[in-house]
Parts: C-alpha cells; sequence; structure tokens
C-alpha cells in the first residue's frame, strides 16, 4: 500500500516527490546503522539516568520527609519532564518540518548531554537543592519534545520506503533494548555511585550525537512554496490528523487502549499483594511484557507484515486485550508473566503497523507535525494512563481495574473498526 494509495478520508494535499524506494532490508544502509546505533545509546543513557535522579531525588527528599511525602517527590520528577513535552510537543513537529531534522535530532541530545553534565556536577556538590534537579529535569523534557518528532520524520529519508516497515521494527529493538537493559544497568552502576551513573550517561549521549553527526543523509525537508508562521503550521498539521481518518484512527486507538489497558502501574500490587512472589516476582512481571515486545521486533525486522495491515493492526490490539484481562484474573505467577509476554508482542504488532501506515499516509513535508500529534497522544496515554489506573484501583481493586482494562480493550476495539473502516481495510504496508 503506497502513500498514494490509502483512503485516508480527505483531499490529499500537494506533496514533494516522494523519497527514492531504497533497498528492501535497512541494515544494508550505512546512516541506518549509525541512526539506530545513536537511538541505542541514547535510550540507555535516558533510563541510566533516569535511575540516577529517582534515586538521588528519594534520598535528598528522604532525609526532611517522611515516606509519604518523600515519595511525592519522584512524581514530581515525571511531571516536571512530562509538562514541557506537553507545551512544546507540537511547535517542534511544526520546526520538524521546516528545518533540517538532523540538525534538530543531534542538537536536542547534546542539550540532553548538558542536562547529564548539570546533574554530574550537582551529584559532585554532595547535597544539591531538589529545585536544582527538578529544573534541570524540566529542560530535560524539553529537549526530547524537540528530539522525538525530527527523529521519527527523519526515519523516512533514510531508509527510503521499501525499508520502512523493517525500519520501524529495528528502531522498536533500539528502544526495547534500552528500556530493558537500561534500568537494570542503572541500578548496578546507582549502586556504585550516582556520579558515576552521570558520568556514564553523559558518555553516551556524546556518543550518540556523534553517531547523528556522521550520517550523510541531509535532514533538510522539502521547501514549501507558501510558508506559514509557526501557529498556522500547528494547525495545518492539527487539521490534516482530524481529517486524514486512517491517522486519526491509528493515534486515537493507541491512546485509548493503552490508558484503560496499561497494567504497568499495577505490576507491584499484583507482585506483592495478590501473586505474593516478592521483588523477584515483580521483577519477572516488569521484564516479561518487555521481552515479548523485543521478540516481535526481531521478527518483524527480519519479516515485516507486508499484507492485511489493518487486520492485523486489530487483531494484535484484541489479543493485548485478552492479555490485560488474562493478567488480571491469573493467580499464578507464570501464567500472569506469559500473558505479559504475549501482550507485549501483541503491543509490537499493533505499535510497527500503526508506525508504519502513520508515515506511509503522511506526506514528507507533514510527518514532522504528525509525529508530533502522535508523540503527543503517546505522552498522554502513559501519563494519563499510571492517573487512571490509580484511580480504578481505588475504586475496583487492582484485579478489577485489570479486567475493566481488557474488557474495555477489547470494546475499543470493536468500536475503531466500525468507525474507521479505511484503518480497518488498510493492505498493503509497502
Amino acid at each position: 500500500m503506497t502513500a498514494e494509495s490509502i483512503d485516508t478520508g480527505s483531499p490529499t494535499p500537494p506533496a514533494p516527490p516522494a523519497p527514492p524506494e531504497g533497498p528492501a532490508s535497512p541494515w544494508g544502509i550505512r546512516d541506518f546503522r549509525l541512526l539506530w546505533f545513536g537511538r541505542v545509546v541514547a535510550v540507555l543513557a535516558i533510563q541510566i539516568q533516569s535511575s540516577a535522579l529517582l534515586w538521588q531525588v528519594y534520598e535528598i527528599a528522604r532525609r526532611d520527609h517522611p515516606i509519604e511525602q518523600a515519595s511525592l517527590y519522584l512524581g514530581l520528577v515525571g511531571l516536571c519532564q512530562f509538562l514541557p513535552l506537553l507545551a512544546f510537543t507540537l511547535p517542534a513537529g511544526a520546526m520538524a518540518d521546516r528545518r533540517d531534522r538532523k540538525r534538530t535530532v543531534w542538537i536536542s541530545i547534546l542539550v540532553e548531554a548538558a542536562c547529564a553534565t548539570a546533574f554530574l556536577l550537582m551529584a559532585l556538590h554532595g547535597s544539591p537543592p531538589l529545585w536544582g534537579l527538578l529544573a534541570v529535569a524540566a529542560l530535560f523534557g524539553a529537549a526530547r519534545a524537540f528530539l522525538a518528532p525530527a527523529s521519527q520524520a527523519f526515519l523516512p529519508m533514510v531508509v527510503g520506503r521499501r525499508a520502512l516497515p523493517p525500519a520501524i521494527a529495528a528502531q522498536s529493538i533500539a528502544f526495547q533494548t534500552g528500556a530493558i537493559a537500561g534500568p537494570a544497568l542503572g541500578g548496578v552502576i546507582v549502586g556504585r555511585s550516582v556520579p558515576f551513573a552521570y558520568a556514564v550517561a553523559l558518555g553516551m549521549f556524546l556518543l550518540a550525537v556523534a553517531a547523528f553527526v556522521l550520517i550523510r543523509t541531509s535532514g533538510k525537508p522539502a521547501p514549501q512554496e507558501h510558508r506559514l508562521s509557526p501557529v498556522d503550521s500547528v494547525k495545518e498539521g492539527l487539521a490534516y490528523v482530524w481529517k486524514t481518518k486512517i491517522v486519526l484512527g491509528a493515534i486515537s486507538l493507541d491512546l485509548i487502549v493503552v490508558l484503560m489497558a496499561g497494567v504497568a502501574l499495577l505490576t507491584p500490587i499484583f507482585a506483592r499483594d495478590i501473586l505474593h512472589v516478592g521483588p523477584e516476582g515483580f521483577g519477572l512481571l516488569r521484564a516479561a511484557f518487555g521481552v515479548g515486545a523485543m521478540a516481535v521486533a526481531i521478527y518483524l525486522s527480519r519479516f515485516p507484515i507486508v499484507r492485511h495491515g489493518g487486520r492485523w493492526m486489530f487483531a494484535a490490539v484484541a489479543v493485548f486485550g485478552l492479555c490485560t484481562l488474562t493478567f488480571g484474573l491469573s493467580k499464578i505467577v507464570w501464567l500472569s508473566a506469559l500473558a505479559l509476554f504475549i501482550g507485549g508482542g501483541a503491543d509490537m504488532i499493533s505499535v510497527n503497523i500503526r508506525q508504519t501506515l502513520i508515515q506511509l499516509a503522511t506526506p514528507d513535508h507533514m510527518r514532522g507535525r504528525v509525529s508530533s500529534v502522535s508523540m503527543l497522544f503517546i505522552g498522554a496515554s502513559n501519563e494519563l494512563g499510571e492517573a487512571y489506573s490509580g484511580v480504578m484501583v481505588r475504586l475496583l481493586g487492582a484485579i478489577g481495574a485489570a479486567v475493566f482494562g481488557g474488557f474495555g480493550a477489547l470494546a475499543a476495539t470493536g468500536a475503531w473498526a466500525a468507525m474507521f473502516p479505511g484503518l480497518r481495510k488498510a493492505d498493503r504496508l509497502s
């Protein structure tokens, strides 16, 4: 299915010539290998830095406050990073459609390296003020807001159209590698020294900057005939997403399913009070989802789905809902872990197809803005999902919240399949 053959539900605006088809495998492309390496080390750096920051903030807050109040500061760390993401993601998407995307990526990572340097200097100080750590965390969130849409819009420029589906799967491998190995590695390094953890993160951020600087592919988007103001540019991106039903359906389905059926916040409750498996079992549950996602991402990078994309996506979302339901009802730790493992694999299929459909349905001059809307929805689903889970646990209990979320995901699958027939009927992912 080419971008031109997708029934988007709105007139297609004039677009620049499509990027070259390119080879079928992204791994034969030098620039993609550099991009992939840069993403792996950047995600590892983020996870290691996050582990050090959370530990340091809690240690400082615990000196002067009881446990309940000290734990609130951990929530402030996430909030301070999410609010800049919320404020700057849409303008960052508009900028990615006007400015050099590659340069935006490596400058954003360089700012993240500067934040790691600030964290390192404050850690060496011994007793940094909490407000200083939170201020740097907010700057880090702003840098991520500009990084995400630019990097997503830059990927098709590097690999071409034919290699885009396996390239997206390979990018997911990079993320899952960092997301699984990063916290474990970060915990080991933090146990040795918090300043050392920040120093390792700084080195990895600089490696990521070097990888992107060495990429030869130009990141400059095609020039636009009619230059819009930044505000009008953002409005145009939002209007395009609203009118292009295949994009709107894919993005909103992710929002509603993650909001209702995400169980990350529930795993400590299930491990401690329902399955009674302690910290070891909690680690197993936390890892199971990511391992399942990585296994499927590795498979899709070699054998991408190329036909019946819409059907595969809705089937994967339904399986994800069933796995959430099974997790909520299970009283056996291996069954709970298996449900999360399969759920992670199903989620990866859905993510891979959804991102491929969005990229193929979006002309190059709109990719930054559409990617920013997608990232905003994903960020909102993750942050609001944790708050939603907390409310549902209070109302229904942990088991009731998981069961309700599983049924909700299944209901959303049927509702979105009916409301967005073009998304359901989407066929070729090439």
